[in-house]
């Protein structure tokens, strides 16, 4: 792993011509608009990193790609590899591994995610301030030393959060802020496993975005993650759920999406 690491870590920094962004942005489905966006000056699809999984989720194209979003430097990353692919929670473990290893010092993280709260209906955005691992899965399986006990206390970076939250009321912007549950799938959730991450305190749902924070906070990066409401949680509405009309809905919240993030690299950049 640690080979693997190096090199895509090589190959990162060659590509930015020596230098690469102190930020790096994980896009989730329904999350494109950003990459729309970007003034691309380098691109490296994931099979040429050989630390990078291979992708088979619409939507992820698995692409590494360079350039300024709002005039701020960053890295999109297009795609994650999902623990329901295969059930290993530690697919994005050389991935991180090289952000960390190539001079990336925050990530972060964006997903599609099922509303547990009416008051946060679809085409609504919400700052993760904690989540639920409901899967309890752990990508540091197998890791040696005491470094794989990672404190996970404030595991979505404080001053990060609350620059997000200056970022949003900057631009007129409601951004709804809540907890995150992590569920397994590929399946959706049924309305008693609804009604359940309800009483257990989530805000919202969703199958991914935990085991990269969990890897960033061993890798050392601070993490800041963004979720994209695209449906409300089985049973709390009539609408039928599917990934095809994951991306769809997406397409209400694109446009707030991109003004948010824009308006929050700034911050990011004068945090790290």
């Amino acid at each position: 792993m640690n080979d693997a690491v190096n090199l895509s870590a090589d190959r990162l920094r060659q590509a930015c011509g020596g230098t690469v962004p102190r930020c790096a942005v994980l896009l989730g489905s329904g999350w494109t608009v950003l990459g729309d966006a970007l003034q691309e000056q380098a691109a490296l699809d994931y099979a040429a990193l050989p630390a990078f999984p291979a992708l088979g989720v619409a939507g992820h194209v698995g692409r590494v790609r360079a350039g300024t979003l709002g005039g701020v430097p960053v890295l999109l990353l297009s795609g994650r590899k999902h623990t329901y692919e295969d059930g290993d929670a530690a697919a994005m473990k050389g991935a991180i591994r090289t952000l960390a290893a190539a001079g990336v010092t925050t990530l972060l993280q964006t997903n599609a995610a099922g509303s547990l709260d009416p008051a946060m209906p679809p085409g609504a955005l919400m700052l993760v301030e904690d989540h639920l691992n409901i899967v309890q899965r752990s990508p540091l399986h197998g890791e040696p030393g005491n470094g794989r006990f990672v404190d996970m206390a404030a595991a979505y970076h404080p001053a990060l959060r609350t620059a997000a939250l200056q970022a949003a009321a900057d631009i007129g912007l409601r951004l709804h802020s809540g907890v995150y549950a992590w569920v397994l799938g590929p399946q959706f959730e049924t309305p008693a496993e609804i009604r359940m991450l309800q009483r257990l305190g989530a805000q919202a749902v969703g199958m991914s975005t935990v085991p990269e924070t969990i890897l960033a906070r061993h890798a050392g990066l601070k993490v800041l993650a963004l979720s994209m409401i695209t449906n409300m949680g089985c049973g709390l509405s009539s609408e039928q759920l599917s990934h095809a009309h994951t991306l769809a809905s997406a397409q209400a919240a694109s446009a707030d999406a991109l003004r948010l993030v824009e308006a929050l690299l700034p911050r990011i950049e004068s945090l790290t």
